[in-house]
Formats: structure tokens, C-alpha cells, sequence
């Protein structure tokens, strides 16, 4: 049987279809194809349609009991038949002819001009279930409907257009709104998909800035005093398993994030001796609750280390001051700097409401502009940022509405 069938199979691909299938026969074949498509994938259509006109029968009768009865337990069913099909034919016929031909291409003299005779016609068509249904009760129209000297004129006007009218309005605008809906939705997906690649290469951009001034460091221990660059080293394991393995999700814990900052702090420390006195005041540590994203905080520690003063007649000092008081983050950081003011740079008052100002230390660096950036995207309308410089310090106040663990910032991709 298998041997079989591979052999109807090679004889398929070696003798095409149509060189032993009759014009006719492969009509048939389409129709079939055509008709079963419709049946599986539109009848629910149909069904819907016919819902409608019933509902304008239980208006008109004012009882759907009585609708019901008129529609399905007398002759009436068969103008009902007529108004169905009519109206759901020149309704499809619009949505999936005359609108992608004519109307999504920008002819609309042509469009119009075949929606006007699509809706005409389909008034005409809807008559003759008048006609059928008087006969069937043996009686005129003007009997059966209670209608003038013209019935044709009347019914076609009163009743056939004004239907066929407002069955291609609610199509058209069940089309438009749901190809409004599907268009809304791609947006939205192309905007998330935009702004995590914004934030991934914001983040992973920060890490080899990061990687490449704390090796630089090391490397200044190593020659300077060896027993602390092995201290280092081990910190700066520390530092790259919190990057590896913490950090890549959009928010991380609260408390690993400030564990990371210690850490990094204790690394300075080694680095610069006695030349830069460090000041980190931490109040209300219980932040097990709350979520950060990573490394926002951590881009103001790593300036302030990089652009200290080196003044060998006055003290060098970083004072940094973190406060948390419920979902609020209150964070200081501030450090002296050199007299000889910075280019580009002043005095900047912070904005509210998500707004951001400010220089950097070092103009063209990326540090500070990668967090100025991800302060916009993560937390719009949730931060208020006050950057100051002067001639003898770089002050800056943050302070960020956080998120409780777990529930990530996504107002975002709304």
C-alpha cells in the first residue's frame, strides 16, 4: 500500500495536473475549494447577519417572540431570506473588494462611485422577496404591506436602501475598527521591541564603560601596592558576578543593588588611600520589598570616583547619602572637584515630573547620558533629577518612586 501510494506520488510529480484534468473538471475543483472556504471560515458570518436583521425585526415588531414567530412560522421568512443575503453579499463584497481595490489605494472617485451602485443594486435584489412573499400568500404587495399606488418606489426607499445603508455602515465599521485594533496592537509590539533593544544596548554599553575604568584601576594597584590590587581582584569578582549572573533582568532587588555599591565603594577606597576621603551614609535599609533597575545608581558613584579632585593643598572628599522611606529613594551623591570649571557645564536645576537636566563631569562621556536616557524610559513621571556643578564640587540629588519586588516597570510598553 505504502509502495503505492509513493508511486501515485512520483507519478504527481513527473505528469502535471493540468495535462490530463479537463477545464471543466478543474472548475469544479475551484468551486469546491471556493464553497468550502466560505462554509468553514464565514458561515459564522452569516449567522451574525442573520442576528442582525432579527434584531430590526424585534424593533420594528416590538416583541422578539413575536419577530420569531412572524420570521420563522410564516411566509415572511422569505423577504427575511432576501434581506440576509442581499445585505451580507454586498457587504463582503465592499470589505473584501471594492476597499482593498479602490479605497486602501487611494481611488476614491472610483470607490465611491462603485460603493454607490453596490448599494443601489443590493436595494433592487432585496424587492423581489416582497413580490415572492405576496404570491406565496396569494395577494398583492400593496395587501400584504399596506402600500400606495407606486410599492416598488415606496419599498425600495422606505425599506430596501435605508437597510442595505446601515448593514454596509455597521460592516465598515466593524472593518475599520478591528483593522484600527490589529494596527494599534503592531505599534505597541514595534515600540516594546524597540525600547528593550534601547535598554539592552543602554545596559550592556554601561558595562564595558564600567569594566574598562575598574581594570584601569587595578591596574594602577598592581604597580602601586600589589597586596591591595589582590583585595581588588577580589572585589572586582564580586562586582562581575553581579553583572553576570543579577543584573539581567529590568529590575533587580533594592538590596543588591546597594550590596553592589558597597562593594564597589570598598574597591575605590583601595585604589585611592588616604587622598580621597569617602563619606556613605545609609538610612532605613530595609528595602527588601523593592525593586531598582540596575546600575541607575551606580553610573552617579562611578563619576563621582572617575572626576575627583587630586588637590594636594586641599582635602578630596566624595560624600554619598542614600534614604529610603517607603516606596521613595532618596539619593545624594557629591564631590569636589577642580576650580577650572568644565566646559559646557553649569549650574542646572532639576525638573519635575521625569524631566532631566544637567551636565555630565566629562563632556561626551556616556555614562551619565546612558542614565539620563533609561531614567526616561523606566521611570517617566516617577523621578526628579537635580544635577549642580561648580567650581569646587559636582552635587547631584536623585530622587525615584521604586517598585515593589517583583512588579517590573511596565508602564512603559503600555
Amino acid at each position: 500500500m505504502s509502495r503505492g501510494l509513493c508511486y501515485l506520488k512520483s507519478l504527481s510529480s513527473i505528469i502535471p495536473v493540468h495535462s490530463y484534468t479537463s477545464p471543466l473538471v478543474k472548475a469544479g475543483i475551484i468551486v469546491y475549494f471556493n464553497v468550502n472556504r466560505l462554509f468553514g471560515y464565514k458561515f459564522h458570518h452569516l449567522l451574525f447577519w442573520a442576528f442582525y436583521h432579527y434584531c430590526w425585526w424585534t424593533v420594528a415588531m416590538g416583541n422578539p417572540v413575536k419577530a420569531a414567530v412572524a420570521i420563522f412560522g410564516s411566509l415572511f421568512f422569505i423577504k427575511y431570506i432576501f434581506y440576509v443575503v442581499a445585505s451580507t453579499a454586498c457587504v463582503y463584497l465592499n470589505l473584501y473588494v471594492l476597499m482593498p481595490r479602490y479605497l486602501e489605494k487611494g481611488r476614491i472617485a472610483a470607490y465611491v462611485t462603485w460603493l454607490s451602485a453596490c448599494i443601489l443594486t443590493t436595494s433592487a435584489l432585496i424587492l423581489p422577496g416582497y413580490y415572492l412573499t405576496a404570491a406565496a400568500m396569494g395577494q398583492s404587495v400593496r395587501q400584504v404591506f399596506q402600500l400606495g399606488k407606486d410599492p416598488f418606489v415606496q419599498l425600495f426607499f422606505a425599506n430596501a436602501f435605508p437597510a442595505t445603508l446601515a448593514s454596509m455602515t455597521l460592516g465598515m465599521s466593524i472593518k475599520l475598527t478591528n483593522k484600527w485594533i490589529q494596527t494599534r496592537r503592531r505599534q505597541q509590539l514595534l515600540e516594546k521591541e524597540k525600547l528593550e533593544s534601547e535598554l539592552k544596548f543602554l545596559k550592556y554599553q554601561f558595562n564595558p564603560h564600567f569594566l574598562f575604568n575598574t581594570i584601569n584601576s587595578i591596574f594602577f594597584l598592581i604597580h602601586k601596592n600589589p597586596d591591595k590590587a589582590s583585595a581588588s581582584l577580589a572585589k572586582f569578582s564580586e562586582l562581575l558576578r553581579h553583572q553576570l549572573y543579577e543584573c539581567n533582568d529590568r529590575q533587580i532587588a533594592l538590596a543588591k543593588e546597594i550590596s553592589y555599591l558597597e562593594n564597589f565603594i570598598q574597591l575605590q577606597r583601595l585604589r585611592q588611600n588616604d587622598d580621597v576621603a569617602v563619606s556613605f551614609q545609609l538610612k532605613h535599609r530595609q528595602a527588601d520589598n523593592l525593586d531598582i533597575a540596575p546600575f541607575i545608581l551606580m553610573t552617579f558613584v562611578e563619576n563621582a570616583f572617575k572626576h575627583v579632585s587630586a588637590h594636594a593643598d586641599k582635602p578630596n572628599w566624595i560624600n554619598i547619602d542614600l534614604q529610603i522611606h517607603r516606596q521613595e529613594l532618596n539619593f545624594s551623591i557629591s564631590n569636589s572637584c577642580s576650580s577650572k570649571p568644565v566646559p559646557s557645564n553649569g549650574k542646572h536645576a532639576g525638573v519635575l515630573n521625569g524631566g532631566l537636566t544637567g551636565g555630565l563631569n566629562e563632556p561626551g562621556g556616556i555614562g551619565l547620558s546612558n542614565v539620563r536616557r533609561r531614567l526616561d524610559l523606566l521611570y517617566a513621571g516617577q523621578y526628579r533629577l537635580n544635577i549642580q556643578n561648580n567650581n569646587s564640587s559636582f552635587d547631584v540629588d536623585l530622587q525615584l518612586q521604586l517598585s515593589l519586588k517583583s512588579k517590573i516597570c511596565s508602564t512603559v510598553l503600555s
